[in-house]
């Protein structure tokens, strides 16, 4: 089926579920807020292209999806290839990039291909997701340390190399208020689940930053002000030869945009007690990323920690996700100085973070002591992913797991675990 689940939930709305979905959308607004922020600047993009991701597609995404409680928008399983793509091709690649992924993507739930996630094995999910849980948390070390680094090497190991070599500039300022914000979210987590702590922590780390007079970068220190309205839509340049060369690129962002977006269904699915349409939730997501594009944002999924959050502050309908959105789009036309102010080792403490939730470490043991070819599958995916390049762990993955799936002539829907991303 492939009508969105807003037209269902709107039959039946009434007053207490409409103020339950202001305040879990307005909640979850306030979580969406920093981390769009923090992944776009991870990415190699600006803050106010992640802003336009979590406006224009998480409202698309709501409006449009499979799913009562989906939160869409740009999400840490992108930083990666996000990052690549913008490094390989330029931003205007990225736009195209995303723009052909959402065709894609429209292509895959008009075909009603949504169920096939069941056949990509957890293995290789597990092990491309802790491989880009690495990257983040290691391109995060500069802002967190406050290194003074010109350039930062995109691959792994160099940029390793490059961070031990420059350690002797650690702002002990910088240092202190990412890892005071770090605590504050875990101690909110624990305390105060319901509470929006990503954006209390990092509104008192980075107040605390300016009281002290400490010189810690801020966001509008490094990128400028804010702007204080969308842009206005535009399509991409496009050709035959930027067609090619950007497909590849496309492939791997579709592939991880539905990935992501059915998993976060999955679990949402758990939460509620609730049943998502696939093929409606991958039509969603390529008309979220097709509108990304054209209003120059990042590509966009539903996010799992976020979708999370809703369900755990009484979201029920979409509604909530279109509540979000708005609430965004509020913040960035009248308060875009104060987000302007954030602190850069705060956000960079923030998405440290979730890199380990991402990564589920305490999780790690177990999932090496199973079938040592799944164990393998793992490693492999995230080896390649770290070191080498994520369409190519992808590909091999995916390919190594059907490949041992039909040797053993078994094809059972992974069990798959909820995780930040």
């Amino acid at each position: 089926m492939r009508q969105p689940k807003i037209i269902s939930a709107l039959a039946t709305y009434n007053r207490r579920e409409a103020q339950a979905d202001l305040f879990a959308g307005i909640t979850v607004a306030m979580v969406a807020l920093p981390l769009s922020i923090a992944i776009a600047i991870a990415s190699g993009a600006t803050p106010a292209q992640g802003l336009v991701t979590a406006i224009v597609a998480g409202f698309l995404i709501s409006a449009l999806g499979g799913s009562r409680v989906q939160i869409g928008g740009p999400t840490g399983a992108f930083i990666v290839v996000v990052y690549g793509v913008i490094a390989a091709h330029g931003y205007d690649g990225l736009v195209l990039a995303t723009f052909m992924a959402g065709l894609i993507l429209l292509v895959a739930g008009w075909f009603r291909v949504g169920r096939l996630i069941a056949l990509v094995p957890e293995a290789v999910i597990d092990g491309f997701t802790i491989g880009i849980a690495i990257i983040i948390a290691a391109s995060q070390i500069k802002d967190l340390a406050g290194l003074s680094l010109a350039e930062v090497p995109a691959d792994f190991l160099p940029k390793i190399a490059a961070l031990w070599a420059a350690r002797g500039g650690l702002d002990p300022a910088a240092l202190g208020i990412g890892l005071a914000v770090m605590a504050m979210i875990v101690l909110f987590r624990r305390a105060a689940p319901k509470l929006p702590g990503l954006i209390v922590a990092v509104a008192l780390g980075s107040a605390a930053a300016l009281l002290l007079g400490l010189d810690v970068e801020t966001i509008e220190g490094r990128f400028g002000a804010l702007p204080a309205a969308l842009p206005a839509p535009m399509l991409p340049e496009v050709s035959w030869v930027r067609i090619v060369e950007l497909l590849p690129s496309a492939l791997v962002i579709a592939f991880l945009a539905g990935i992501e977006s059915l998993l976060s269904a999955i679990v949402a699915d758990r939460m509620i007690g609730g049943a998502h349409r696939p093929n409606a939730e991958l039509i969603a997501q390529g008309a979220a990323n097709l509108g990304s594009a054209l209003f120059g944002g990042l590509p966009a999924t539903g996010a799992i920690a976020r979708t999370a959050t809703n369900v755990r502050a009484g979201g029920r309908t979409p509604v909530a996700g279109i509540v979000h959105a708005l609430t965004i789009l509020l913040v960035m036309l009248l308060a875009a100085p104060l987000a302007g102010a954030m602190a850069l080792p705060a956000l960079a403490g923030l998405l440290i973070l979730t890199a380990w939730n991402m990564a589920e470490p305490g999780k790690l043991c177990a999932r090496l002591s199973g079938r040592r070819s799944d164990a393998a599958l793992l490693l492999l995916t995230m080896l390649l992913t770290v070191l080498a390049d994520l369409t190519v762990a992808i590909g091999v993955g995916v390919a190594l797991g059907l490949a041992l799936r039909l040797l053993r002539r078994e094809a059972p829907p992974a069990k798959h675990d909820p995780r930040e991303r």
